[in-house]
């Protein structure tokens, strides 16, 4: 460890894993649209790899459900962040949360357009 008590190398992976699977973990137990598409990426990953005719078309196939993911999580965490500066309405946070969902939005509709064009 270093002058400060922070961890370093090795114990400083670990300790970083341990936050991501809590902010999963967190992620998971509070917000119910993380929860349906993570049951829909359980199901829609093994059939984006059947469907994929090549080992590109699996990726493409498989990515955007992971793009997704990603994009709700940092969604609920600006919507935290907001929330936990007041509240109370505000038009900053309101335009806040609202850009947020739209990137949410956003990466469904390259998930749709993504398997659209590769499965039609």
């Amino acid at each position: 460890m270093d002058n400060n008590n922070k961890p370093t190398g090795i114990k400083k992976l670990f300790c970083a894993c341990i936050y991501s699977a809590k902010g999963l973990k967190a992620c998971y137990q509070s917000e119910f649209a993380f929860r349906v598409e993570v049951w829909l990426a359980i199901v829609l990953i093994p059939i984006g790899y059947l469907l994929g005719e090549s080992k590109v078309e699996r990726v493409l196939l498989i990515v955007p459900i992971f793009i997704v993911l990603i994009v709700e999580m940092l969604n609920s965490a600006i919507e935290a962040v907001v929330d936990r500066i007041s509240i109370e309405h505000h038009k900053l946070s309101g335009f806040a949360k609202d850009i947020a969902s739209a990137a949410v939005l956003f990466s469904l509709i390259i998930f749709l357009v993504t398997w659209s064009i590769i499965l039609l």
